[in-house]
């Protein structure tokens, strides 16, 4: 699905007027090897003459297995193809990444957000409503990361569902998963690791957990976070590092 940005040009930039051909191409290069029958709510706008592919996580990261129809999911098997459909598609000068999640499992999760970190292109993510869990490391893992400050990020310890055996084995998985989290999180962001995990036992916080609830203001504080913005600011932001791409790629030809 796309969205021509003529009529109300998002951050102040006016827009030209693309075909329909160029659209329709570009729409279908990224759908070439992705699912679309229930949609992954992407959409790709046109900001002064580029083209911002828009990805959103919602809802809870789904895994290996299927959540009830009732909850509202992000299927990494619609998600992974189509992130390295942009990557290679060279009508697409960045993406911009938006999140409102409750976490989900952390393997997909991962999977993502390495996929993400990798990318060539400018990508920029914003928090929207909540990055909880396994969406921290989402919302870290773009080159540059907003949170509007009514958002909120939950950091808590790794968790586990169904039969769990009480032997030492499973603490060592659970400590090895655990590593895999903050890792990530430490290379991708400005927190420290030592800081990272007094967040995730604080017991102070939760009722019946352990972890800490950060606002959008304290996520940037603590340098999980960049920036605290809205939409246009990350927009603005990834209009300006598309530009400069630009930029380097023109030198480097020339050279």
């Amino acid at each position: 699905m796309f969205y021509e940005n003529n009529e109300n040009p998002l951050c102040s930039f006016t827009a030209p007027n693309p075909s329909e051909d160029n659209l329709e191409s570009i729409d279908e290069e990224l759908q070439k090897d992705t699912t679309e029958d229930e949609g992954d709510g992407s959409v790709t706008i046109n900001v002064n003459g580029k083209y911002i592919h828009c990805l959103t996580i919602i809802g809870q990261v789904e895994g290996h297995y299927t959540l009830p129809t009732t909850t509202k999911t992000t299927k990494y098997e619609h998600i992974i193809p189509r992130i390295v459909a942009i990557e290679e598609n060279k009508e697409v000068s960045g993406l911009l990444l938006i999140l409102n999640t409750i976490g989900g499992d952390i393997e997909a999760g991962l999977a993502i957000a390495e996929l993400i970190s990798g990318m060539s292109k400018p990508t920029v993510s914003i928090v929207l409503g909540g990055g909880h869990s396994i969406g921290i490391p989402l919302a870290v893992s773009t080159k540059k990361s907003f949170i509007v400050p009514s958002a909120s990020m939950t950091v808590h310890p790794v968790r586990m569902n169904g039969l769990v055996l009480g032997v030492p084995q499973t603490m060592s998985y659970l400590k090895k998963m655990e590593e895999r989290v903050v890792g990530f999180i430490v290379r991708n962001s400005k927190i420290q690791s030592d800081r990272f995990r007094q967040l995730m036992l604080n017991s102070d916080e939760l009722i019946s957990d352990f972890g800490t609830v950060l606002l959008g203001e304290d996520a940037v504080k603590e340098g999980l976070i960049d920036n605290v913005g809205n939409l246009s600011d990350a927009l603005k932001c990834l209009y300006d590092m598309t530009t400069q791409q630009e930029l380097l790629n023109e030198q480097e030809f020339k050279f």
